[in-house]
């Protein structure tokens, strides 16, 4: 039986105003095990001046690993979104993402095709991923790291595009990185689907989605940036909690939330699920 960490993607304090470190500190205090940093690429003003919790990739690795030791927290992966779509852009993205978390010890790095150029046609996209991904499991096989591939964007909201995106690429390093309530906002069954990629499972994003916003969205959009306090939603955590520990690899649910409190009421929520 697979073992199952529960963790929070650090977007729980984007409207705090505070650094990175901070952020690890305060998902420690919680009682949260795992954290999900952000990573980009270059320099902006409100992470600089520690108003933000992103981390650039021009600051050194260590720089992750010693907040999450100070904290007594591990790295369940990093949020390393790219438009796969647009080679350009994703690249080298994509694969200084993935140096990144090997330095500093993260196993996983979650992305998704993101939105599509506007001119290209559907089987251009395809192509245009393959070689990103390609590119990037070039870098991630020899190092161990797994790209997580989360259902988020126009091709990958159905089982089938999810499916047709893994399949690019013949590589251990490509893996799904399960989003509770993407799926479900995108007008999927998310236990029937999780069931579907548990064998490439490597990453979970554990987002609940609220009774107003299934009823505003669902259907009409192919994601969100996060979601309420897992255990307030339409979400069944005990279902999902039952298919991922018959994964054959331990997994860690990041909680995806956007506030404090919620992140508080979440692992409370999944402790209580999980026995512990």
């Amino acid at each position: 039986m697979s073992k199952i960490g529960i963790g929070i993607n650090l977007e729980f304090v984007r409207h705090e105003d505070k650094p990175f470190e901070w952020a690890v500190k305060k998902a420690a205090e919680l009682g949260y095990e795992y954290v999900e940093p952000m990573l980009h690429l270059g320099r902006e003003l409100l992470s600089e001046a520690g108003y933000f919790h992103s981390v650039s990739m021009f600051d050194d690795p260590l720089r992750v690993k010693r907040a999450c030791d100070a904290a007594g927290v591990k790295l369940s992966g990093f949020s390393a979104h790219t438009p796969l779509c647009k080679p350009e852009i994703s690249t080298e993205y994509l694969k200084q993402a993935i140096r990144f978390a090997a330095e500093c010890g993260a196993p996983v790095v979650n992305t998704d095709e993101g939105p599509k150029p506007k001119w290209t046609t559907v089987e251009e996209d395809h192509v245009l991923m393959r070689y990103v991904l390609q590119e990037a499991a070039n870098v991630a096989e020899p190092r161990g790291i797994a790209i997580g591939i989360e259902p988020h964007q126009q091709y990958s909201q159905t089982p089938a595009g999810l499916d047709r995106i893994c399949g690019l690429v013949k590589s251990r390093a490509i893996g799904v990185n399960f989003d509770t309530g993407n799926s479900y906002l995108a007008g999927e069954d998310p236990i029937k689907w999780l069931k579907h990629v548990k064998s490439r499972l490597v990453h979970l994003h554990a987002k609940d989605i609220s009774i107003q916003q299934s009823s505003a969205e669902r259907g009409k959009v192919t994601g969100t940036p996060v979601g309420c306090a897992c255990g307030e939603g339409v979400i069944d955590w005990a279902k999902v909690i039952a298919v991922c520990k018959t994964c054959p690899r331990d997994i860690v649910f990041s909680v995806e939330c956007g506030t404090v409190p919620q992140a508080a009421k979440s692992i409370e929520h999944l402790r209580k699920i999980l026995g512990k």
